[in-house]
């Protein structure tokens, strides 16, 4: 006893301030649980060791904001606490962290969650609970996870309420959805208040409800809305963790009307020591408040405890001494908030809460940048008498069923399997839509065009009887599956467009500046995307294809042109494709002029074999042999290159005298031309410097054909310019007579006008790209516009002709096939003729000019000269044992003691001594010559007595 006495003796006290609501669930919680964890720490093994202890002075602020601020001055003047924890409500926290920045005091709260509280803005001020703008992303995550896209946000009227706003509409445009209405509740309103935004809600299209707001206020809400039938199949409502996390202490009443709801709310994991302070403190706070009955704990309980540990452990590690304020020096006439002083130890101490980390009962305890930091938010199903979870929600994973699970190379999913079974209000499984057809929603005013032309694309039809107006046609067909297409309903009608002063829409530039004025909600029609039109209205992405075309009668043009021929072919594909023509020639030549007798003979028979054999060949018309099997290879190869390109030529010029529809020269001859009336071409025509006097317009497809037929000359024109939905429509019944020519122009294509900045313009192009990729898009065209049937309309003489960049592949096919048998010809003959090469005796240009008369001779190793008469004499000399003439350096004969058949070298030298002077390719002989010209004779002669013998 005595050694207890003296250890707290030694100890200092360390003054700190509570300020919280005593009468409210949170103060009451909190209050017992920072006693309680005081207690634990102190009496721990680790805590028992510390010099300072912590001192509590409780204050209660009574739910009011002044109440709060007195108290904080009070514990700051009088009593000098060097740290204060609380206040419970974020208003109350706004006020006191700037005392606490005055006195350099820092103020720790573990449920003043509103963002606008930010340690930037006071240093001093410590969030030991979350930023509410930790938990949007998980709310928007559930938004994305069901594809709604539009929410009402309900949500109280003061700092705590206001200050998620800018966060969760963040979140939301981040995935495309938006907040359609907020509705703002005063903390204190009476139920008829309550009552009419209900109705107003229930009114709207909007079904998913998003509830952030105190807990007594959130449950007459619930109950209200119970009775509205609010509660029922088709609404959603997602809470937010302020009534989340106190779930379990709401009245059960309130608990049976909330049946459906999601909430999110900060994972807490269940540890051994959390499940035994649990029963502990339930014990301890029913002695203590006797009257309240079956209270159950919940996470700020758990961070006020932790709270308490961290501002223990930071006492002890700032080694504070308790020393007193520093007074500062006033004047007599010093207010009683000036006359707080600054406290000594207050930068130590901060830092030393800001550095401290330790497992506590709500999971990891860390400050970052002034607050908890994060941890996993858990998604929650009321259902029953309480909250069953159905996921869970990390910044690495996104909405996972299970913590356990790792995040995938996508990173967040939203597979339909990340959640458990979900019971919806209404008492069902099916995933409500998030919207209705509201009851009193104010329709889209619709503009669209009145016109007497082009009636397929948009059609006014009035009926005077009934007073009513029908619209139809190709856009509207489209505009109405769009709308079905989106994921919620939008209500509009129909508003046709007329000018003041006339009957008809004059003028698309003044229909979509409608937009701007504020006349329409939007504009639908034959409408093309401009530059200039998108500058003060947004349009949604194109549904027809874009463009405009030229249109000119189809006239043969070529009949009497004795050149028309060459058209099919640039002249670089014409020049290309005669010297491969030569080049396959000569290749052709060399490969079979030593084994083939038709490619044989005087020169100049030789030089026009060259030229012709290949043009022989592009017809078939050839009459030479190939008997080289490098020759037949490269043929096979020309003949490839010659069918595709003769084939091409054929089509090529089939299509220029049957369908060559020369683009008149427009400017040159100063012809008409025409346009729709009221459309944007005539400015592009102006662009193109087309005389103005010289435009013509039209405003219905027959009109435009009848100035077609009467042509430039007889007050009609010579060619129309319009964009390619509307030319389809000309030709799917004049295309025998009217065809397409010259370039397309770009346009951007017809698409759905919005005013700037329309929310819906996202959400209608992403509808638009879901139904032009659907078959319901080609039934709506083959509905207003039959089926077109016409082919190759689009044909324009300029392209026509064929350029080398479409063969020239086949050619470089050709020519390195042709080189690689020549190389490998010319390999064997050098390797053959190789020991000529070698005679160093004889100058090198007369070693060339030998190989050259080798190469022009007969190569009689060749299967081609087999049973000539020639060939046997050799074939007898060879058994013979002649003697080498001296004047022979090409060894004439083989080894005299062989039996063996004469080798090809043998048959090429011996095709070398037979050859005489007066023969193709030979010269002048000289002296050693004539010596063995004699000799070869007598052997000649001596070889046919033999033959003749046997």
């Amino acid at each position: 006893m005595e050694m207890a006495m003296a250890q707290n003796r030694s100890t200092i006290p360390i003054n700190v301030g509570v300020v919280f609501d005593m009468d409210a669930w949170v103060g009451k919680m909190g209050l017992s649980c920072i006693s309680m964890a005081l207690s634990d720490f102190y009496s721990s093994d680790h805590g028992s060791d510390y010099k300072t202890r912590l001192v509590l002075h409780t204050r209660d602020s009574k739910r009011d904001i002044v109440a709060a601020a007195a108290a904080a001055v009070d514990l700051l003047k009088d009593l000098e606490v060097k740290a204060i924890i609380g206040p419970t409500s974020s208003m109350q926290a706004d006020f006191i962290i700037g005392l606490g920045e005055k006195a350099q005091v820092p103020i720790i709260s573990f449920s003043a969650t509103s963002p606008s509280l930010s340690s930037f803005r006071s240093p001093y001020f410590i969030r030991a609970t979350l930023n509410d703008s930790s938990q949007v992303k998980t709310i928007s995550s559930i938004i994305q996870y069901f594809g709604w896209r539009e929410v009402a946000l309900i949500y109280i009227d003061n700092q705590f309420g206001e200050g998620i706003i800018p966060f969760l509409t963040d979140a939301l445009e981040k995935i495309n959805a938006r907040i359609h209405y907020r509705s703002v509740i005063p903390e204190f309103a009476i139920d008829d208040r309550i009552t009419s935004e209900l109705h107003k809600l229930r009114s709207m299209q909007t079904r998913v409800f998003i509830v952030h707001m105190t807990t007594s206020l959130g449950a007459k809400i619930f109950t209200m809305a119970k009775e509205l039938g609010m509660m029922s199949e088709g609404y959603v409502w997602i809470i937010t963790d302020a009534m989340a996390n106190e779930l379990n202490s709401m009245d059960p009443s309130t608990i049976e009307s909330m049946q459906g709801v999601i909430g999110v709310k900060p994972y807490v994991p269940r540890t051994k020591q959390l499940e035994d302070f649990t029963t502990r403190w339930k014990l301890k706070f029913q002695q203590e408040n006797p009257t309240i009955l079956n209270a159950e704990l919940n996470v700020f309980g758990l961070w006020a405890y932790d709270s308490a540990t961290a501002l223990a452990m930071a006492v002890e590690k700032s080694r504070n001494a308790g020393a007193s304020f520093q007074k500062l020096h006033t004047s007599g006439n010093t207010t009683y908030l000036e006359a707080i002083g600054v406290s000594k130890d207050g930068p130590k101490l901060l830092q030393a809460i800001l550095n401290t980390t330790f497992k506590g009962l709500s999971g990891d305890f860390q400050i970052v940048d002034g607050q908890l930091r994060s941890p996993a938010y858990q998604i929650i199903n009321v259902i029953g008498n309480g909250a069953k979870g159905i996921g869970f929600w990390t910044r690495e994973n996104g909405i996972i069923k299970d913590l356990s699970l790792r995040s995938t190379k996508n990173g967040h999913s939203i597979s339909k399997t990340n959640f458990g079974t979900i019971i919806w209000p209404g008492d069902t499984t099916s995933v409500p839509k998030g919207w209705v057809i509201p009851t009193n929603g104010k329709k889209l005013r619709i503009g669209v065009p009145l016109k007497h032309g082009f009636s397929q694309f948009v059609k006014v039809t009035r009926d005077f009887t009934t007073n009513t107006t029908t619209v139809t046609g190709y856009c509207i067909d489209v505009f109405k599956e769009v709308m079905d297409a989106l994921p919620y309903y939008v209500p509009y009608e129909f508003v046709p467009y007329v000018t003041p002063d006339g009957e008809t829409t004059e003028s698309y530039d003044d229909l979509v500046y409608q937009l701007f004025l504020g006349t329409f909600d939007a504009v639908v029609g034959d409408t093309t995307i401009f530059a200039n039109r998108s500058q003060y209205v947004d349009f949604t992405l194109p549904y027809t294809e874009s463009g405009v075309a030229m249109v000119v009668p189809i006239k043969d043009k070529n009949r009497n042109k004795a050149w028309v021929f060459v058209k099919p072919l640039t002249w670089e594909l014409w020049l290309t494709s005669f010297c491969c023509f030569v080049f396959i020639g000569f290749v052709i030549w060399v490969l079979e002029h030593r084994v083939n007798e038709d490619f044989r003979g005087p020169p100049w028979h030789q030089v026009r074999l060259i030229f012709w054999f290949p043009f022989s060949a592009m017809v078939f018309a050839q009459k030479e042999k190939i008997v080289s099997n490098l020759a037949r290879f490269v043929l096979i190869i020309w003949f490839l290159v010659v069918l595709i390109l003769t084939s091409s030529y054929m089509a090529s010029l089939t299509s220029t005298l049957t369908v060559e529809k020369l683009q008149p020269e427009l400017l040159k001859s100063n012809e008409y031309v025409g346009y729709q009336q009221g459309s944007f071409v005539a400015r592009l025509l102006a662009k193109m410097n087309f005389d103005e006097d010289r435009l013509r317009p039209y405003s219905t497809p027959q009109e435009c054909v009848d100035l077609l037929s009467r042509g430039s000359a007889n007050g009609g024109i010579a060619a129309v310019f319009d964009e390619i939905p509307y030319v389809k429509l000309i030709l799917a019944k004049y295309c025998s007579k009217y065809t397409i020519v010259g370039p397309t122009y770009k346009s951007d294509g017809f698409g759905f006008a919005f005013p700037m900045g329309s929310p819906l313009v996202p959400d209608v192009s992403r509808a638009v790209l879901s139904v032009t990729e659907s078959e319901k898009m080609v039934q709506i065209e083959k509905a207003w516009f039959g089926k077109y049937t016409c082919s190759n309309s689009s044909a324009s003489p300029s392209s026509n002709s064929l350029g080398l960049d479409s063969f020239w592949g086949l050619f470089v096919i050709a020519v390195v096939a042709a080189t690689l048998a020549l190389l490998i010809f010319l390999t064997t003959f050098m390797h053959e003729h190789w020991h000529i090469m070698r005679q160093s005796n004889l100058p090198f240009h007369e070693r060339i000019r030998i190989l050259a008369r080798n190469f022009d001779r007969k190569d009689y190793s060749s299967h081609t000269f087999k049973n000539s008469e020639l060939r046997d004499a050799v074939g007898v000399l060879g058994h013979m044992d002649c003697p080498q003439s001296p004047h022979d350096n090409l060894s004439m004969f083989a080894s005299p003691q062989t039996n063996e058949p004469p080798s090809p070298s043998i048959s090429s030298h011996t095709e070398q001594i037979f050859h005489l002077p007066g023969e193709e390719g030979g010269t002048p002989p000289s002296h050693e010559e004539n010596v063995a010209v004699s000799t070869q004779e007598s052997v000649i002669g001596l070889a046919i007595d033999l033959n003749a013998g046997r």
